[in-house]
């Protein structure tokens, strides 16, 4: 594994097509997600370091009423057929701020297995893929560089 401090952005550009096996973005500057981060130009360049198979797994953070992990949905669905999302019941119901993970690859995905042990945490969680996902994004419209905005903040609540 390698880990590289720099602009997730800036990085990217640096890896050879096809390179990585996994791809997690989980890039916050302060508690906020960068909007440059946020796009389907980004997600491109994910698509392209990835190789055949190779998975992107993205942390997201969101609260009422989801419009940016909507948005995010749509932007990973326009560049990778596969997609699930994993997140506490009450954040995928819109009762809580909190953290979803989306995973996306071009191949198919483990849901079985992903729900098991999502379930089966300490701290449970729900999987929504197929129908239900697509159900969930509320036909959001995927996020470009031109109206990428950054991630909404987390009220102040969330640390204490």
């Amino acid at each position: 594994m390698r880990v590289r401090g720099t602009d997730a952005r800036e990085g990217l550009a640096k890896i050879a097509d096809g390179w990585a096996d996994l791809v997690i973005t989980d890039v916050f500057s302060g508690a906020r997600t960068p909007a440059h981060l946020t796009s389907t130009e980004f997600l491109a360049e994910i698509r392209r370091v990835l190789a055949p198979g190779g998975y992107y797994a993205a942390n997201l953070a969101d609260g009422p009423p989801l419009v940016h992990l909507r948005g995010q949905l749509a932007t990973a669905a326009a560049l990778f057929p596969e997609l699930a999302l994993v997140a506490d019941p009450a954040v995928l119901r819109g009762k809580r701020f909190g953290n979803a993970v989306l995973l996306g690859c071009d191949a198919a995905l483990p849901v079985a297995e992903l729900t098991r042990r999502s379930a089966s945490d300490p701290h449970p969680a729900r999987v929504e893929h197929g129908r239900g996902l697509r159900d969930f994004s509320g036909g959001a419209a995927a996020v470009t560089d031109a109206r990428a905005v950054a991630s909404p903040a987390p009220p102040p609540s969330v640390f204490r």
